[in-house]
């Protein structure tokens, strides 16, 4: 029998697959094209919980206020027709937001500043080499996990006009009592010390928690060059602390804007006195919405208070940022 005979003719379906090399590449070439799909998706399938849960939570509501300030909207009726920014122009021209807004800022600027300050002293404290340290650590966040009516309802007590202890401390001391309902000024510095109670101890955490990160190898070099506590304090840690004191001034000013809890408590009516010497900005809003129950003029303020609220952050961040970078140059 001849080589050839012996030879066993290829069937036509398999004449048809291609050859085993070209499968091979194939199949690499859709695993590499897998693998890059996987590079490129598989981060942002991991954020997106955090996305869905703020455009659920923070952006839709933030839209649907900006819809309902366009609209004459009732609380018990809904929806009425679109008046465009009439509500805007009715805000502004009404002296009670004019009231609130500079009630805010005098509350915002008497905690927020020196919330800071004192945050900034009481972590330096508490990173020093102090006995029970962590007792100490956990003793300032204690106000902050106290309920804000709680602290309103205290601090309601100390500051009252008749029989607070504050002013029964100033009668034994000689002083005349002080009017913490009546005068604005008194007001708003009892409504900021609750603030400043709550918040202090949780900003001195951050701050605390960004010096331990500092290396310690740079206060070892200041002490060897001769510079006592207070100098490094100034010259080594207050500058390297810069990045978190702009993110503690942003915080702060966003929270300080949005005050309710603390003045709302401070009195019965919950109208900020009995000529609004304390109505926040978020007290005028509630006012209106539940109070007057227009909700389409509620939606407005709230809207004017968000664009106040991002342009004083803004600023806050421009010279913040402009102080570090000067800071850096030297």
């Amino acid at each position: 029998m001849a080589v050839t005979d012996r030879v066993k003719p290829r069937s036509p379906r398999r004449q048809s697959l291609p050859p085993e090399g070209t499968k091979g590449v194939r199949r690499l070439a859709f695993s590499q094209k897998v693998s890059k799909w996987d590079v490129k998706v598989s981060p942002y399938l991991y954020i997106s919980p955090f996305f869905i849960l703020f455009a659920l939570t923070g952006l839709f509501p933030l839209v649907y206020t900006a819809w309902v300030s366009l609209h004459s909207w009732n609380l018990i009726g809904g929806q009425g027709k679109f008046t465009g920014l009439e509500n805007y122009a009715f805000a502004v021209a009404q002296p009670y937001f004019w009231n609130a807004v500079g009630n805010t800022f005098s509350i915002f600027v008497l905690s927020s500043l020196p919330q800071v300050v004192i945050a900034l002293v009481v972590a330096a404290v508490l990173d020093a080499n102090l006995r029970a340290r962590t007792f100490w650590r956990m003793g300032v966040l204690v106000p902050f996990v106290v309920a804000p009516v709680a602290v309103g309802l205290i601090f309601n007590n100390l500051f009252a006009d008749q029989f607070g202890l504050i002013n029964e401390m100033l009668k034994a001391a000689g002083l005349d009592p002080v009017r913490w309902h009546s005068d604005s000024l008194a007001s708003h510095l009892a409504i900021a010390t609750m603030v400043n109670f709550r918040w202090t101890g949780y900003n001195a955490l951050i701050f605390l928690a960004a010096m331990q990160a500092i290396p310690r190898d740079v206060f070892e070099a200041a002490t060897i060059d001769g510079a006592g506590r207070l100098r490094q304090f100034f010259s080594v840690t207050v500058p390297m602390l810069r990045p978190t004191v702009i993110f503690v001034v942003i915080t702060s000013t966003i929270g300080g804007l949005q005050i309710f809890d603390e003045p709302r408590v401070f009195d019965q009516s919950g109208l900020g006195g009995a000529d609004r010497q304390w109505q926040t900005l978020t007290m005028y809003i509630w006012e209106l919405g539940w109070g007057q129950r227009n909700f389409g003029r509620a939606s407005a303020v709230a809207w004017l208070l968000f664009l106040i609220i991002v342009l004083i952050a803004l600023l806050n961040f421009l010279i913040t940022k402009r102080i570090a970078s000067q800071g850096g140059r030297k």
